[in-house]
Formats: C-alpha cells, sequence, structure tokens
C-alpha cells in the first residue's frame, strides 16, 4: 500500500495525526522528513510516545528521504510521511517525485508576518510560494485538517490569499 498520507503539519506526530488520521487510516508507520528531527534522537522519542502499539516511526533528513521515497511507496506497509513545514516538502518532491500525488496541508499554525488562510492554515509570503512551488511540481495541494472535514483545493486557497 506504501504511503497513505503526505502531510504538512507543524505538530508533526500528534493526536489528531495519530488519532483522526491514523484511526481510518490505519498507518503501520509515521514517516518523518526533518532534518533537524533527524539528528535528534531524544525528541524522536519524545514524538513516538504516544503511537499505538505497533505502529513505529522513523525520522529521516530530506536528502536520505529522497533516496527511499520510491522503497516507501511500493512498500505494502500503509505509512503517512510528514513534514513540519512546506518549505521541506518541496524540497523532497523537487523534480517530480511525486508528481500527481495529494499533499494535505493539516496544520500550519499562527506565528508572527503569517496570516489566516483557514482556521488552521496560516501562511507568509515565502509559504505562499511554496504551496505554487508544490501545484508547480504536480501536485494536487489540498488542505484539510481531519479526514472528515472539507477539503480545500489550491483554487480555493489561493483566492482566499487574495490572489483570485
Amino acid at each position: 500500500m506504501g504511503i497513505v498520507l503526505y502531510r504538512v503539519d507543524e505538530r508533526l506526530i500528534h493526536g489528531q495525526v495519530v488519532v483522526g488520521w491514523g484511526g481510518p487510516l490505519r498507518p503501520d508507520r509515521f514517516i518523518v522528513v526533518d532534518d533537524e528531527l533527524a539528528d535528534s534522537p531524544w525528541e524522536q522519542d519524545l514524538y513516538t510516545l504516544g503511537l499505538p502499539p505497533g505502529v513505529t516511526a522513523s525520522f529521516h533528513g530530506v536528502d536520505e528521504a529522497r533516496r527511499l521515497l520510491r522503497a516507501w511507496q511500493d512498500d505494502p506497509a500503509r505509512a503517512i510521511l510528514l513534514t513540519r513545514d512546506l518549505a521541506t516538502m518541496r524540497r523532497l518532491v523537487t523534480g517530480g517525485a511525486l508528481r500527481g500525488t495529494t499533499i494535505n496541508i493539516g496544520g500550519i499554525h499562527h506565528a508572527p508576518g503569517r496570516r489566516a488562510i483557514l482556521p488552521y492554515v496560516y501562511l507568509n509570503a515565502d509559504e505562499e510560494r511554496e504551496v505554487t512551488a508544490l501545484a508547480d511540481e504536480g501536485l494536487d495541494v489540498v488542505a484539510r485538517d481531519l479526514p472528515g472535514a472539507r477539503r480545500v483545493g489550491l483554487a480555493e486557497l489561493l483566492r482566499r490569499e487574495g490572489r483570485g
């Protein structure tokens, strides 16, 4: 089955992802792509504390993840792939690595310089460019905090950003 969800979420592995998405998607593992976290075993331990029995997590830098991406996609284990930010997801997919795949923007929260797009998506100008860059890589970019929530497509995201 491979990767069943590609998601950008600042909080990475947390209740909404483990329970909200994990329940219906039934992942065997979480794959976190984050350069800093890949080099921090003690932080990795913190993220794995709330995983259900039998579910594992692995942590990888972007370069390593790019090398492993095809194997993950072909693996029969079900996985949810997470990045902390849009720039990391874009670095992962650059060059058409995921063309035609849906990328879920699920949690980018308020911070200085960001403006509200949706209650769970706040973006600054650089992040808005990253959203467009993901679409330019041939990805279906959608925002949805939980599986039962309405999918907000790229056109609506861009319109909310005052571009349409």
